[in-house]
């Protein structure tokens, strides 16, 4: 049995294990990140990431849900990560990543405020009470009244599993609009339960509330609020669509350690 050590970030209280693997040492199974990311018999977290080399960009973000799956895009991990990086010294202040949905630029605008830019969004779908698009991960957000009176878990695992989206699964989030901005309560697949912070999922809630309330083309900053603190979208509306989307919030470790593994 070897040990192998980890460092445990979380984002707005979206929680992950992050593993130097530049020396590619560890090539984990599905049942073993099962059990690391479990909470009660191994770390704890909503997500396992690899940190791995990568010659074009600064490193490469491999990302698993804590159901052991390599996983589409996670924002909140990938603000994690470049906080990680600029702790293992491989970046400064900006730097750049590739991950599964492409190329990503990071800002350390401090030791806890991260900003991530996504891919650009064009193609959104509005149904007759939802909004449904990729930001790195589908989601599909709906609009409420009171966003904390909602049973996230119940509601969302009813539109995950439901006929149109149980094969591949989406993310769900409800979102309030606020005098301050939104608040924003997410469903997470892979996860399959609520979590404090969604990074892709408060990225696609600030896109959809800007469509909601026909907000004007140009620069837009969100303010958002989720269990876990308080976040920011920044955007630039255009009339195909949005660019220059940038995920900002706050990014910090909170230990690290060792576990035994077999490697």
């Amino acid at each position: 049995m070897n040990e192998m050590s980890f460092f445990k970030y979380q984002g707005a209280g979206n929680d992950f294990i992050l593993i130097d693997n530049r020396q590619l040492t560890y090539a984990l199974t599905e049942a073993q990140i099962l059990h690391i990311c479990n909470r009660r018999f191994g770390i704890g977290a909503d997500g396992l990431i690899l940190l791995q080399n990568h010659s074009d960009y600064d490193f490469e973000m491999v990302y698993y849900n804590a159901d052991g799956r390599e996983s589409s895009m996670c924002g909140n991990g990938g603000r994690c990560i470049a906080a990680f990086a600029h702790y293992l010294q491989l970046i400064a202040e900006k730097g750049t990543f590739i991950a599964v949905d492409g190329p990503h630029e990071i800002k350390v605008i401090n030791s806890e405020w991260i900003e991530l830019k996504m891919i650009d969004v064009q193609k959104i779908e509005q149904g007759a009470d939802f909004y449904f698009l990729n930001t790195g991960s589908p989601h599909y957000v709906a609009f409420v009244a009171d966003a904390n009176a909602i049973d996230v878990v119940g509601a969302g695992r009813a539109i995950r599993y439901n006929d149109r989206f149980r094969a591949e699964g989406t993310n769900v989030n409800f979102l309030q609009p606020t005098t301050e901005g939104i608040t924003v309560v997410t469903y997470e697949r892979g996860v399959e339960d609520e979590t404090l912070a969604c990074g892709t999922g408060v990225t696609a809630a600030a896109l959809a509330y800007h469509l909601q309330k026909k907000g004007e083309p140009g620069q837009v900053e969100v303010p958002i609020q989720v269990k876990g603190g308080k976040m920011a979208v920044r955007f630039q509306a255009t009339p195909s669509g949005f660019e220059e989307i940038w995920l900002c919030g706050p990014a910090v470790q909170v230990f690290n350690g060792s576990i035994p593994i077999n490697i």
